[in-house]
């Protein structure tokens, strides 16, 4: 087994979820189990690496050639809390011959209803037991990167200009560039490792923005409560059935966007509903939070006081309006991925990432392809073809820089 997979391997077998209930942060200590090891593993390589009070591992590749830009790269070590992430169990299939994979008794996955089984057929392909995710978000983009600098660590000979390395916390729930130290991390641009396919480029991303909805109702007496009972559970099924119906994300794809319903709870006096708002475009994005307003405010009215509390927030922003002034990054990374015999593949983001808000706080930083598939659940799947390959297109980005 070659060293890239031993090192996902190995990552993967720790549990590193973050938490959206967390007021800690990072949210979850337990992220830091991986960090640590991260910063062992540098410092063997002969890095000066280390592991900040937030949880953010860095270091930095000194460059051996002068006049050339720096590049960073940057990873994150958690997983999404959307399954469960303890006690990964790994299994490799050589050669996937595009069949049906039996996960468990009770799981299995087809190209007929997965598609992206289709891109792997041929491949060495790492899956789970069904029993949780696999980790391959986003720890193929951790272990590619630990590759790199292995490389660039016992190859003296290549010439490059600096190259910076970060692991960041808390990605999955949208804090992954809160503490971000840009006093050290003095790269010209960067790239996260976070993307699917490999040779994908991605530099446009939802903006994106967290809806948190109180329902106050009126408790009384089911036995008496005729006219005078109002259940805030009630109103918080009202509030969504006055949404757009083809706004829910399980109608969209591509560039449309979305108002998905993460949580809902409550009571009769009291209940909290909460969803994530995504739209690349920015007036249509605008336009979907002020339906919220607009449905809370007919709903008070409705009701004769005020029984809905609207608190918007927006998480983060579309990348391209800032990477369309800097396409020199995006064409390093195209001619890399010729470089290595590929397409380059690029398509937006129906999410977002660590470079998304980076981008907006003055470090561009697109999005590259890792080889993994099926984030955040039990179908989660990765491709060792491709994740080797990923490593060959991060050496080339670096190499061209070097021309």
């Amino acid at each position: 087994m070659n060293t890239l997979i031993e090192r996902f391997l190995r990552y993967v077998a720790i549990d590193t979820q973050s938490d959206h209930e967390s007021e800690t942060f990072p949210s979850t200590e337990k992220q830091k189990d991986l960090s640590r090891l991260l910063v062992e593993e540098l410092i063997e390589m002969g890095l000066d690496a280390f592991l900040d009070k937030d949880g953010y591992v860095y270091t930095k590749i000194e460059k051996n050639i002068e006049g050339k830009k720096s590049i960073g790269f940057i990873a994150h070590v958690d997983t999404s809390p959307d399954a469960p992430g303890k006690g990964v169990n790994p299994r490799i299939i050589k050669n996937y011959d595009g069949s049906k994979i039996q996960l468990n008794k009770d799981l299995s996955m087809h190209p007929e209803q997965f598609p992206s089984l289709t891109r792997v057929i041929g491949q060495d392909i790492i899956v789970t037991d069904g029993n949780t995710l696999l980790g391959a978000d986003d720890k193929c983009g951790v272990a590619e990167i630990m590759e790199l600098a292995k490389y660039f660590t016992t190859h003296k000979e290549e010439k490059h200009g600096d190259i910076y390395i970060c692991f960041t916390p808390d990605e999955e729930i949208g804090n992954g560039a809160n503490r971000f130290d840009f006093d050290y991390f003095k790269a010209d641009f960067a790239y996260t490792a976070d993307g699917s396919e490999v040779g994908g480029i991605e530099y446009e991303n939802f903006n994106a923005a967290t809806v948190n909805l109180n329902f106050t109702g009126k408790s009384i007496h089911p036995g008496s409560a005729k006219n005078k009972l109002v259940h805030a559970v009630h109103i918080a099924m009202e509030f969504h059935q006055l949404l757009p119906v083809f706004l829910n994300p399980a109608y969209t794809e591509n560039y449309e966007g979305f108002n998905h319903l993460t949580q809902i709870q409550g009571l009769v006096e009291q209940a909290h509903s909460q969803y994530i708002v995504r739209n690349h475009d920015k007036a249509l994005f605008k336009q979907q939070k002020d339906e919220f307003l607009k449905i809370a405010k007919y709903l008070n009215e409705k009701y004769g006081y005020n029984a809905v509390a609207v608190d918007v927030k927006d998480s983060y922003y579309n990348m391209y309006d800032i990477i369309k002034d800097h396409m020199e990054v995006i064409e390093l990374a195209k001619q890399a991925v010729v470089n290595c015999g590929l397409e380059p593949k690029i398509e937006p983001i129906r999410g977002g990432t660590d470079g998304a808000r980076l981008t907006y706080d003055g470090l561009i930083c697109p999005n590259l392809g890792t080889g993994g598939y099926q984030f955040h659940g039990r179908l989660e799947f990765a491709s060792i073809n491709q994740m080797e390959k990923a490593v060959e297109i991060y050496k080339e980005i670096i190499r061209e820089n070097a021309k």
